[in-house]
């Protein structure tokens, strides 16, 4: 009997029994790996591309000479490695908040923190190491980038008590992962204009929408412990409100576009990305937790046609 209970409770755990983390990294190394989610990047992209494409729309000159393209070059590679120990952090704070909850969820249950794999005293070293590395990147900004960077704390330090108080705990996330609109963009500018606002809105909708098809993986586990979500609160009135908020994403972003200037290869690349996110809106089945993964994984195609259309944009 209790070998069947840990087969269930290890098939619906979401931490990966097989791949490149189990097979190269010392047995010591793993569980903080797992409790930054390094092995499962899709969040990373999700907070990696509001900035891409913010950094994007701001770059005017796109000369194909070697201090532009490496100028160019270096600023994303510096908001890749951001973005990669920031949201590290980030789900590091998350599953330190959220321990307890964790323990009661078949598919959080065996995380580090939980698990026992890592004690909280070393989750809280482990944020702070990362948070230190990605003060060193925001460093490397201009002074109005590095404020703005430091302004986001305050929505990553209350994102992860939002499902404890609010049914649209999404709206918090959309708050915390699209800050790299302003970021971005003051990156390259220095300041703050109108697309980058409305930019941050449009991820936002997006959040929205691809954070309430991830919520209904756990909507019966999250009626159990007591928390919030828009998936709860939406519920059979889910796919609607996918189209109202992939809806309002495309229209914020074609704004957004019409102010920065851009050409038709952007306009080409929103009609596909509308495509992909009305496909998700369409498609998804609710009450099939595997399925929510793979639409809300999905997002990465959406995350790289729109990125392409923006340079492009600029380019042409």
């Amino acid at each position: 009997m209790i070998n069947v209970l840990d087969n269930l409770k290890n098939s619906a755990s979401d931490i990966k029994k097989g791949g490149w983390l189990n097979q190269m990294l010392p047995a010591v190394i793993k569980p903080y790996f797992r409790l930054a989610r390094f092995d499962r990047p899709i969040g990373t992209w999700l907070v990696l591309f509001p900035c891409w494409w913010s950094l994007a729309l701001a770059t005017n000159n796109w000369t194909p000479t070697p201090d532009v393209l490496g100028e160019t070059l270096w600023l994303y590679l510096l908001f890749g490695i951001g973005a990669i120990v920031m949201r590290g952090a980030g789900c590091t704070f998350n599953d330190i908040t959220d321990r307890e909850f964790d323990a009661k969820v078949a598919r959080t249950a065996d995380r580090p923190i939980p698990s026992g794999a890592v004690s909280v005293p070393q989750a809280v070293f482990f944020m702070i190491f990362l948070s230190l590395i990605g003060l060193t990147v925001l460093l490397q900004l201009n002074h109005f980038a590095i404020l703005v960077g430091v302004a986001s704390l305050f929505l990553v330090a209350i994102y992860p008590f939002m499902k404890r108080i609010t049914n649209w705990p999404q709206f918090a996330l959309g708050l915390t992962f699209n800050w790299g609109a302003f970021l971005g963009w003051a990156a390259v500018r220095g300041d703050l204009q109108l697309p980058a606002f409305i930019l941050y809105v449009a991820g936002i909708c997006w959040t929205l929408g691809y954070d309430t098809i991830y919520a209904h993986q756990d909507k019966e586990d999250d009626l159990i412990v007591g928390v919030k979500s828009s998936a709860l609160k939406l519920r059979d009135k889910t796919r609607p409100w996918l189209f109202v908020f992939y809806t309002a994403t495309v229209i914020l972003i074609a704004e957004t576009g019409y102010l920065a200037g851009l050409s038709w290869p952007f306009y080409v690349a929103l009609v596909l990305s509308a495509l992909q996110l009305f496909w998700q809106a369409r498609d998804v089945n609710i009450d099939d937790p595997a399925d929510c993964l793979t639409k809300f994984k999905s997002n990465r195609l959406f995350c790289w046609i729109l990125l392409t259309g923006i340079v492009l944009g600029q380019i042409f």
